[in-house]
């Protein structure tokens, strides 16, 4: 095939070569551009976007006086740290090619940032005060977070070290029962998931509901965090039925979920111990009571009998009012021990209740109904068969003693 500059004809000059039919002329050209212009960059503002069904982004760039046609397949949007949006000003990279059909020029990318840390910025503030302006970040909306909560909902990745660690830290302090949601948490679909999985604990039935959850991310780039920014996902959290703590990032790191939150955590890690107290403190605390109730109990015996006292000194001397006095205080006698058996019992049953609390707490205490459980060779309890191999040691406790066993 002839090269296109063939068929150019110079000025004053007749060729020979044969006419190109259109389609012919159009491939010389998007295969000349295409190999002039195989890798460029451009800057500019982005216009018309338009997401197809298909996954593809079509749009333009512009600035103050041209505009050139751009496409980003798929494949290429889905890794996108952030999503591109109308006015937004952007570095794109790619190739320039050919629209035979219409017989234009466009750019194919292959990777698209943000026009610097600026731009992301800007639309961060503008978006920030919008909320706000709706008073979705007031601090008279935002619920109580439970003091001890039965069940703890934490969406976040299921891989990696933060959801580990989380579990490690409620572990430590006050195992509770976890639901965990796993959702990517940067990247092409990750702000709907994230609203997914806030919808659908918030659905639960209420028995099966977490009492507080826990959304958690590490730290990154503005760009990585980007999905904690989406105006749906602070949205969902602004009407979860369940109060929510947000552990995004780390600091200095702040996204738009830390303000609409009920309760915002420096880390992941401090947003696990914020949902739990720690169970020694618990313990104390209604040892404590029980002390503060013991104490209380007692002084009010004192001033019983310091009041019997000083109405025995005031007994008449003549023996006809001493006999009356002392009918009188016998009855006041009985009626007052009646008051304190009354009391008494009352005090020794609510020390009976707390009493069988602390019991409710001691690990030794399912082993006294029949109960057993399992520690490995350093004493920790196992808690999933799943871990257990054969031929590991394990010991079992029972109320009695502990025996050593081997998994077959």
């Amino acid at each position: 095939m002839n090269d296109l500059f063939d068929y150019i004809e110079e000025p004053k000059m007749h060729t020979q070569a044969p006419p190109l039919s259109v389609t012919e002329l159009s491939d010389h050209l998007r295969a000349l551009v295409e190999e002039t212009f195989y890798s460029v960059a451009i800057t500019g503002e982005i216009s018309n976007f338009h997401p197809a069904s298909s996954g593809h982004c079509y749009f333009k760039i512009k600035d103050s006086k041209n505009a050139i046609n751009a496409i980003i397949w798929r494949g290429v949007a889905q890794r996108l740290a952030f999503k591109p949006e109308e006015g937004m000003q952007v570095i794109a990279r790619g190739k320039i090619t050919t629209y035979g059909a219409r017989s234009e020029y466009q750019i194919i990318i292959n990777s698209l940032e943000p026009a610097g840390l600026g731009a992301l910025m800007q639309i961060l503030e503008e978006r920030k005060k919008k909320l706000e302006a709706e008073g979705l970040f007031d601090a008279s909306r935002k619920k109580e977070i439970p003091y001890l909560p039965n069940k703890i909902g934490i969406i976040t990745s299921p891989t990696g070290a933060v959801i580990q660690d989380m579990l490690h830290r409620i572990e430590d302090r006050c195992p509770r029962d976890i639901i965990l949601c796993g959702t990517p948490v940067q990247g092409e679909g990750a702000k709907e998931k994230l609203v997914k999985a806030i919808q659908t604990l918030n659905n639960l039935a209420k028995n099966k509901q977490p009492d507080v959850i826990i959304i958690a991310r590490g730290g990154g780039s503005l760009e990585d965090l980007w999905a904690f920014n989406e105006e749906i996902v602070v949205r969902a959290i602004a009407n979860s039925n369940i109060p929510i703590i947000s552990g995004v990032g780390h600091e200095p790191d702040t996204t738009l979920c830390d303000y609409v939150a009920d309760k915002r955590a420096p880390t992941p890690s401090a947003a696990a111990e914020m949902a739990v107290p720690v169970k020694s403190d618990i313990i104390y605390n209604l040892n404590n009571t029980q002390n503060r109730m013991l104490a209380s109990i007692n002084n009010q015996l004192v001033n019983y009998k310091e009041r019997i006292r000083l109405l025995s000194k005031s007994i008449p001397s003549p023996q006809s009012k001493l006999t009356q006095s002392m009918l009188r205080l016998s009855d006041y006698q009985e009626r007052l021990n009646q008051a304190m058996r009354h009391k008494l019992a009352m005090a020794k049953q609510q020390l009976k209740n707390q009493q069988n609390l602390l019991t409710s707490y001691s690990p030794d205490a399912p082993l006294k109904r029949g109960y057993i459980y399992a520690s490995n060779e350093n004493g920790k309890m196992l808690k999933s068969a799943n871990k257990l191999t054969k031929g590991t040691k394990i010991n079992l406790h029972f109320q009695d003693g502990k025996k050593q066993a081997e998994v077959l």
